[in-house]
Formats: structure tokens, sequence, C-alpha cells
């Protein structure tokens, strides 16, 4: 197979990967179990910045549900924010979307996997950050997220019949957002066919001040069909997806999104075997279109970016039981990513006469095998320990500059540099290996401690290693950090090697809970960026930015996040509690103790719940400390702090939810730490440089959901 080629050629990766399947396979006609779900949380638990939840007709981005579990953004488009886990963005987390690896075809990451399902199709949403298990996923520093839209759901009758069916509607007043929402099932007992679909569409929200933040407009809306069959004994599922982005604003980037159409399928199968044994296979496409350039006046340009993404995978899992206490989970797994990026001529333009091509039928193809073992060793001890290899390979073809004249008078530096890089080797292979050891130790019947050691590893992706433009303009087009600057691949980069340690102590009582989670991770070859330039298209200093390029070096990222929960009365008015959360994060480079880029300051959230029935109230009070430790680098803005006021009551009569919400109650301004500057601000007027991204004003919230 040509998708396999690159893996061929490596006698030792072959032996590996054939050896691998002729194992799995064997085993497959011994008595063998996998774990249900049940069993599959309570591993991927331990070392959890969250919970497992269940998704409550939520409208929107998945942003929406994720935050609730502790995962932080990096503000972007208002359906294409990135995660952040311990203090790492981006690619560092695995994101799996029913189980499918979804890469962003984006110089500017503008279509993360989050932004191909919307919250209401999310049936279940997990988020284990830190020390995840080898079975979890690999090709991760940080943590894994999964969610998931695929849980058929059948019947009881022999024959399809409705089964159960929502529609939800929500307003927001701040940014003049309607959304939709619908679910839709029939089953039978061996059957059932289902759709979910969600639509999105928001004007530019106002900030406290009352003052419009420009370019933060977009539209978008996710369809899913699933089709699933059933017998005693094995399940066959398949999922059809489609996304229609017209337009989304990034006011921290050069250009906007100006369409971005998807189209993916999955089909997954399930047999059970002996001993309540389970082999799962999965399969999956996702093909994206991608085009940036300038829809709005808001933030005006002309240069047209089109990109093109395929992914294609298959993951075979087998959980062999090896007796009453302990379980040996084996897997081999297969990822084939394949990109091209091209910006079509401006005529009359600097950016003319050639096409710009940035990847050149770009390839980046994993093949992964793992084995963990998990063991009871006492009534109190529960032991984990896995091993994943991962062979990595990338490559791009030749790619050209808009021109190989030079640029007024000026020597033209792109063109020299796509000599340079047409003239080089371009492959490169990586090989990654993860170790982890998961301890859970029951201190009492309510009391327990968890701890996890973990060696991970991340290659580079396609735009780290092979964006290869040195000119401003080229530069600029780079990058999902939000920050203005210019950024260079670097294709001899090494994949990054993470070292986590994490202890975790959860005590659950009649009127308490507690949670307390402290990690440390040091990361070897850590992706950053190194200053080789800069530029400035104003007069004044404020406008300076830089130009980067990739490189390795070593840091240390650390944290502590508390919760707690305390019921402090249950009468005739209803049940009342108070919840209280605080998390810490820390990030520096080794060298000199230099800040890292986009780490959230000390943040505080204090609840108070309320429940009586069906009607459930909350009012929070959030407080983000100020943040003055900023990655120079980078010309990163320092923020104010601040605190937000928030209400949310939600009443449940029969079929019928309505859920109102005030948001940031008293309409105070603040700035986003993580969110980055705005370049559409700086476009408009530059005589204030590049400030930083300021947040949402008072917003009134209403939404409904009808169950049929």
């Amino acid at each position: 197979m040509a998708a396999n080629s690159a893996y061929l050629s490596h006698p030792f990766k072959t032996s590996v990967i054939y050896s691998s399947l002729a194992i799995a396979m064997g085993l497959s006609l011994a008595p063998q179990a996998m774990a249900d779900d049940s069993e599959l949380a309570n591993i991927e638990r331990l070392e959890v910045h969250g919970q497992q939840t269940e998704n409550r007709n939520t409208l929107g981005s998945a942003e929406n549900l994720l935050k609730g579990q502790g995962v932080d953004f990096s503000e972007a488009g208002g359906v294409s924010a990135l995660p952040i886990l311990n203090g790492m963005m981006g690619d560092r987390i695995k994101v799996l979307v029913d189980g499918a690896d979804i890469t962003a075809s984006c110089a500017n990451q503008m279509n993360p996997p989050l932004s191909y399902i919307s919250a209401n199709q999310i049936t279940t949403a997990e988020v284990i950050a830190g020390v995840s298990p080898v079975s979890a996923g690999g090709d991760n520093i940080a943590g894994v997220i999964k969610v998931s839209s695929l849980n058929p759901k059948f019947g009881e009758s022999d024959s399809i019949k409705w089964n159960s069916g929502d529609i939800s509607t929500g307003y927001r007043s701040v940014s003049d957002t309607l959304l939709l929402g619908t679910n839709a099932t029939v089953a039978s007992k061996n059957i059932n066919l289902s759709y979910q679909g969600a639509y999105e569409d928001a004007n530019s929200y106002k900030d406290g001040n009352g003052d419009k933040v420009i370019d933060t407009l977009y539209r978008a809306q996710n369809h899913a069909l699933t089709a699933a069959w059933r017998d005693e004994t094995q399940q066959v599922a398949i999922k059809l997806t489609h996304q229609n982005i017209p337009f989304q604003g990034f006011a921290n980037q050069y250009m906007d999104m100006t369409d971005n159409k998807s189209y993916g399928a999955l089909a997954r199968y399930q047999l059970k075997l002996d001993d309540d044994g389970e082999f799962s296979a999965q399969f999956n496409w996702h093909g994206v279109k991608h085009e940036m350039g300038f829809f709005t006046p808001e933030k005006t340009g002309k240069m047209p970016m089109n990109t093109e993404g395929d992914d294609y995978s298959y993951q075979l899992h087998w959980r062999l039981p090896m007796g009453d206490d302990s379980t040996l989970l084996v897997g081999q797994e297969f990822y084939s990513y394949h990109l091209d990026d091209v910006w079509p001529a401006v005529p009359g333009t600097m950016m003319a006469p050639n096409d710009y091509i940035n990847i050149n039928d770009g390839e980046r193809r994993r093949a992964a095998v793992y084995g963990e073992w998990q063991q009871d060793l006492s009534s109190s001890w529960w032991l984990s320990a896995g091993v994943r290899f991962e062979y990595v390979t990338t490559n791009t073809g030749e790619v050209q500059a808009y021109s190989d004249m030079p640029m007024m008078g000026m020597p033209n530096m792109d063109a020299a540099a796509a000599q340079a890089f047409n003239e080089m080797d371009r492959e490169r292979n990586d090989d990654l290996i993860d170790a982890t050891l998961l301890a859970r130790y029951q201190l009492s019947a309510n009391q327990q401690l968890e701890f996890g050691l973990a060696r991970k590893n991340r290659a580079p992706n396609l735009y780290e290693r092979y964006s290869w433009g040195r000119g401003t303009m080229a530069t600029t087009m780079i990058g999902w950090y939000g920050d203005g600057n210019g950024y260079v691949g670097n294709p001899d980069l090494k994949p990054e090697t993470a070292h986590t340690l994490s202890a975790a102590y959860k005590y659950n009582g009649d009127s308490w809970q507690v949670s307390t989670t402290a990690w440390y991770t040091a990361v070897t070859d850590y992706i950053d960026a190194e200053v080789i330039g800069s530029f400035n298209r104003t007069s004044s200093a404020d406008g300076k930015r830089n130009i980067l390029q990739f490189t390795n070096l070593d840091a240390n990222l650390y944290g502590a996040r508390f919760n707690a929960l305390y019921q402090f009365a249950e009468t005739s008015t209803g049940k009342w509690q108070v919840l209280g959360k605080v998390n810490v994060t820390r990030g520096e480079r080794d060298e000199g103790n230099e800040p890292l880029y986009q780490i959230k300051p000390l943040q505080t959230e204090l609840a108070l719940q309320h429940q009586l029935g069906n009607w459930e109230n909350s009012l929070s009070w959030q407080w983000v400390a100020t943040k003055d430790r900023v990655d120079d680098r980078r010309l990163e803005n320092e923020t104010d702090s601040y605190s937000l006021l928030n209400l949310n009551s939600s009443m449940k009569w029969q079929d019928l939810t309505v859920t109102f919400a005030v948001n940031n109650l008293f309409d105070s301004y603040y700035e986003l730490p993580l969110g980055g500057v705005s370049v559409a601000e700086f476009k408009a007027d530059n005589t204030n440089g590049f400030k930083q991204i300021a947040g949402a004003g008072r917003s009134f919230e209403l939404s409904a959901s009808y169950a049929f």
C-alpha cells in the first residue's frame, strides 16, 4: 500500500508493526475482554483535569462544555479556540472526536479538531491531563481530550420506531448570537438511525466598556448522520459528518476564515468474545477544504490562502483478561495525513506572478503499537503500567515564492529560501516511546490517593517543520499563537519529550467533596521559538513585532489544582452547596528561567449553588490574577487582574428545559490573559500598538430545549 511505503522502507519498524499485528490477530482467537466504558473511565481519570460528564443540551462550541471540566482556551475564532492543558496548547494535546484524530489544516490552526463538533452533539466529554494511559492516545505531552457523539441507542421493538429527539434554541445579547440544535433517533432492537445538527450565527461581541471587539463575528453549522446495527455479540456503526463555516473572524490573526467545508466518514466494529471479551476496530476519513482571506470591513485586505487536508486512520484494540485481578490492553494504530497549502497570486500586486506554494504534498504518518497492564494488587492498591511505540515520518515536495525576481530593488528573501528548501532532503523520521505508571491507593471508603509517572513524546507538525518563507508577509501568515509575530519552520526540529510526575488526593464524604492535584513536567526539546529578526509597519515603537524560528530548548511546567464542594443545607427550600476552585500554573525555560508563552495566571472561583427539584441556580464569582510573567520573545502583553460575577438559572418542566443566564453581571472590562493581541484593531488604528483582546461584557442569555 502506498500509504505504508515510508514505513516499509525501515526494516526494524516493519518487523515491529507486522509482529504486533500478528500477535494481536492471534490473541483475538483466544478468550479476551475489552474494558467497558465504566472500567475505562476509572483508569483514565487517575490524573483527570475534570470529570467525564454527560452533555445537558448545551448549545454552541465544544468550548462551552470543556471549560466546566477545567480546560483553558487560547481565544481565536468563535468556534475555533485552542484548548490548553497544564499550560500547553494546540498539538501538544491529543483531541479525539469519536476516537478519530483530526489534524488542523491551516497555518493558523483555524480549524482545530474541536471546531468540527458542536456542544449539543457531544454525549460524553473526557479530559485526561498530564499522565494519560498509553491506551488513551499518543503523540502528545499535555494530555488527551476525548469527545464522543457516537453512542447508538436501541429500542425494545422488533420494528423501527421513534426513539427520542430534541430541539434547542438560544440567544446571547453581547454578540446578538442565535443558536439552534436538534437531535433525532429512530430505532429497533437491532437498528439505530440518528441525526445531529447545530447552527450558530454571531456578530462581533462588545466588551465591558460597550465597545465592539471587532472581527469576532462568525457563522457555523455541523451535521452528523449515524446508522448502527447490532446482535447479541457484535455491533457496527457508521457515521457521516459535514461542516460548513462560510466565515469566521479571527481578531488575533492577520487573516480570517472565508470558507471551511469538511466531510468525514467513520466506521466502527465491536465484537464480544469469550469470557466477556471484546475486540474493536475503527476506520476514519476526514477531508477539509479551507480558505482564508478577508470578508468584513472590520478587517480589510486582499489575499487568498487555500488549504486542503485529508486524515486517514485505523485503530485495532484488544483487551485480554489475565485472570480475576489483571488485564492486558494491546493495540495497533495507523494515521496518515496529507496537506496542500497554496496562496494564489494576486495580479497587480507584489503577490504575483506565481502562486505561493507553502506546503506541497505534505505528509505526516504515524504507526503505533502499545501494551498496557492493569493489576489489582490488593483490596487497596491498583496499578497500571503501559508502553507505546510510534514511528513518525514527515515529508513534503518542492515549493515556490510569489516571484523569483528582486522585490523593489531589494533581495527576494522568499525566493532564496524556496531555493534552499528545494535543494535539501526534506524527509524526517522520529521514534516516539511513551511509558506510563499509574497507581491508586484506597485510604478508606471515601478517601483515595493517586500517583502518576509518565514519559511522553510529540513529533513536530508540518508547519513547525516545513514553513520555509523568510519575508515579513510570509512569516506573519504562520503561527497559531495570536501574538502578531511571524514564524519560520525548522526541518531539523526534534520531537518533544516530557517527563511528568503527578499526585492527587480525593475525598468524597456526605457533605464534603474535595480533590487536589499537583504536577510537574520537565520537557526536553520543547518546541519554542528564537528571535531571528523584527519588523515594524509603523513609526511607533509599539508597532514592533518579531520574526521567530521554531527551535528546541528545555522547559519546565508545574502547577496545582484544588476543588471543594460543601453541602451546607438541605431543607424544604432545597439543597444548598458552595463550590470552590483554585488553579495555578507556571511555565519557564531552563535557560534564564524565562516565562513561557500563554501561561495563565492564578485563577479562583467561588460559587453558591441551589437545587429545588428540577430548578437549579448558581451564582459564581471568578477572579483571575494579574499576568505579569510574560514571554518577551513573543512581545506578550501583561494583563490586569479582574473578577466576574455570573448568574445561571435552569428549570425543567416535563419535556421542556429553560435556562436563563447573565454572564459578567457587572459589565466589567477586562483583557483576556490567553487571548493574544488584536491584529484587527491594530490594522484599523495602529497608533496604540498591539493591544490585548478584551473579554466579553455583560451578556443576557436565554436557551430552551424541548425533548420529544
